[in-house]
């Protein structure tokens, strides 16, 4: 995979408010160029021989791979679970024009400096 090549990394969070300071603390730290939160996601699985059910939220980040490491180690050092849920997807495909803005989003900058056309694309 080419180190800009889009991908997804998925998390989910105790809630809402995890999902929002995680997602914002990233995108400010050009990790991402957008992240998304779903608020309310249903989980099941077995931790310490229980069965688990939660309503979580889920995180989806937006990036390149070239930043996707960093974006694992910004995760698990601000995410309140022993051990986070972090998937990364490929994106093969999208609008050019949304993964070139993308790629400026993530591009290194200092943190007080957003991208040309940093607002949203209409």
């Amino acid at each position: 995979m080419a180190a800009d090549s889009p991908v997804m990394i998925m998390v989910t969070t105790g809630g809402r408010n995890d999902a929002e300071r995680l997602g914002e603390g990233l995108v400010v730290e050009h990790l991402a160029g957008c992240c998304t939160v779903i608020p309310m996601v249903h989980s099941f699985y077995y931790w310490d021989g229980q069965l688990k059910r939660e309503h979580e939220s889920l995180l989806l980040v937006k990036t390149v791979a070239s930043r996707a490491k960093a974006v694992e180690e910004y995760v698990r050092k601000n995410h309140a679970y022993e051990l986070p849920e972090i998937l990364q997807v490929a994106i093969d495909d999208g609008m050019p024009r949304y993964l070139q803005w993308l790629a400026d989003q993530v591009a290194d900058r200092p943190r007080s400096e957003p991208a040309k056309g940093s607002g949203p694309i209409k």
